[in-house]
């Protein structure tokens, strides 16, 4: 016999003649008529060629082939039931669940020190993992659960995808504390001139900083280029070349690398940092609880979320 024969509402009605004896009773709790539940019976008695209850005067009596099918299928509707209906139930307190978050480096510098501080205090066992949001299968990763969240500037997460704004973000430039630039305003031509270390960070929105840099008509005299922000700190501190970065993120590297941040002379357009995560765990209640928290850290305004379309 395959599972595929088998109505589940059989073994529901079977487990209740088990427990109660009486097809009236179970017609009662199962809302059902008492020619439903016999019915009922008489499939599953086909379907296993036994009768499984006798009429007799203290009720509907077991077969042995029920006494011996009792207890397996009371504890596979238990585990069907608990199964279904845990993501009704999540406590922060207590849950050991690990989140996957997609985020780039300089996401982690920005918020992984808050994140982590106040999971510590209302949810001690929760572990995070991160994994780069410019992988190129982050949509099916997110699709299929592997992947929880996303935050950042993520122009590829369209149908299918949830998003909230955290917040606005502009741009600045980097440099080392006593650099030649180091004063209270720098022009287009100074920026120009001076050298740079330019991030790529493909896969990201950042790609349209340079963009816009370029249909100003500005050079920029571009002395290194890293794939991510990581080291950016590291190599302004030691070196006279600036960088153009997010003001969040500069004001991170401000007081471990000895920097400071100027406006930028350029007038570039704000970016906007969101919470991305795929319309089928819309209503998971961890799903629900994690972006809570972090709307909470890090948002700037209350927004409704919004389902992106192509």
């Amino acid at each position: 016999m395959e599972l595929k024969d088998i109505d589940l509402n059989l073994l529901v009605v079977f487990n209740q003649l088990l427990i109660d004896r009486r097809v009236s009773i179970v017609a009662e709790k199962l809302g059902q008529t008492q020619p439903a539940i016999s019915n009922a019976l008489n499939r599953l008695r086909r379907l296993l060629g036994d009768e499984l209850f006798l009429r007799t005067s203290k009720g509907m009596e077991p077969t042995s082939l029920s006494i011996q099918l009792a207890e397996p299928i009371a504890y596979a509707l238990s585990a069907i039931h608990s199964t279904l209906n845990q993501q009704a139930l999540f406590d922060p307190e207590r849950t050991n669940r690990t989140f996957t978050i997609g985020m780039t480096d300089i996401g982690e510098i920005y918020f992984l020190p808050r994140l982590m501080d106040a999971l510590a205090s209302v949810a001690p066992n929760i572990a995070v993992n991160t994994v780069r949001n410019t992988t190129l299968n982050l949509k099916e990763s997110m699709e299929s659960g592997h992947v929880d969240l996303a935050v950042g500037l993520l122009p590829q997460l369209k149908a299918g995808f949830f998003q909230q704004r955290l917040f606005e973000q502009k741009y600045v430039c980097l440099m080392r504390r006593g650099h030649p630039l180091d004063k209270k305003k720098i022009s287009v031509e100074e920026f120009s001139q001076a050298d740079h270390v330019k991030v790529v960070a493909s896969g990201t929105g950042h790609a349209r900083l340079d963009e816009a840099i370029e249909r100003k008509g500005i050079r920029r005299n571009i002395r290194l280029t890293v794939p991510h922000f990581v080291a950016v700190g590291h190599i302004l501190s030691t070196t006279d070349m600036i960088a153009t970065v997010p003001e969040r993120y500069a004001r991170q590297c401000l007081e471990p690398f000895d920097l400071r941040f100027l406006q930028h002379p350029v007038e570039l357009p704000e970016t906007g940092i969101n919470c991305f995560w795929h319309a089928k765990f819309h209503k998971e209640p961890g799903n629900q609880w994690m972006r809570r928290l972090i709307f909470q850290l890090f948002s700037d305004k209350k927004l409704k979320s919004e389902m992106l379309e192509e």
